[in-house]
């Protein structure tokens, strides 16, 4: 893989990258939001959001990852700007993106293991999100269990499914590398 990825804070001039790989993920599915949105929800919880920096020639932004306190079994409004900060021991991780050319390196994992740590330090209980697109499975092997109980928000695909994991105990270092990560 090269050089290892840094993980670190959202800056202002990470906008455009973090725009082109939300755009290049979810245009095609209909899921695509505004910069304006996507900017809300940093602005929300600064701390828990981050972008994945990647290459051995010059390090370019591969991948984010935006997650904010959310009451547990509700998630924003796709597309909608966050207002203000929940306080909540649910950390919803509203988006993580990496770069489809860099796909299957275990990049993903890398970037889930980094928020999840945080979350921990955070004293945060679970972590939430929305599974879009059929990716139930891959959030599955990270530890993620479907909520059938929570109603798929419609303005998320027809396949949303709402799933959550326990922060229970320390990590255990970096989730396995499974094939399609």
């Amino acid at each position: 893989m090269g050089e290892d990825p840094i993980i670190r804070g959202i800056r202002s001039p990470d906008w455009e990258a973090i725009v082109a790989l939300e755009s290049a993920a979810y245009t095609t599915l209909g899921l695509s939001e505004q910069q304006a949105a996507l900017e809300s929800r940093v602005r929300a919880s600064p701390t828990t959001c981050f972008v994945l920096e990647h290459g051995s020639r010059g390090r370019r932004i591969a991948g984010y990852a935006l997650a904010l306190p959310y009451p547990r079994f509700r998630y924003p409004g796709l597309g909608e700007s966050e207002r203000s900060a929940f306080r909540s021991r649910n950390l919803h991780l509203h988006d993580l993106v990496v770069a489809e050319e860099l796909r299957r390196r275990g990049l993903a994992g890398r970037l889930l293991g980094h928020l999840e740590t945080v979350a921990r330090a955070l004293k945060h209980q679970h972590v939430s999100l929305v599974a879009v697109a059929g990716t139930d499975a891959f959030w599955s092997r990270h530890g993620f269990v479907p909520h059938q109980e929570v109603a798929a928000p419609v303005h998320y695909g027809a396949h949303a499914v709402y799933m959550s994991k326990p922060l229970g105990g320390p990590p255990y270092g970096p989730p396995p590398h499974h094939e399609g990560d």
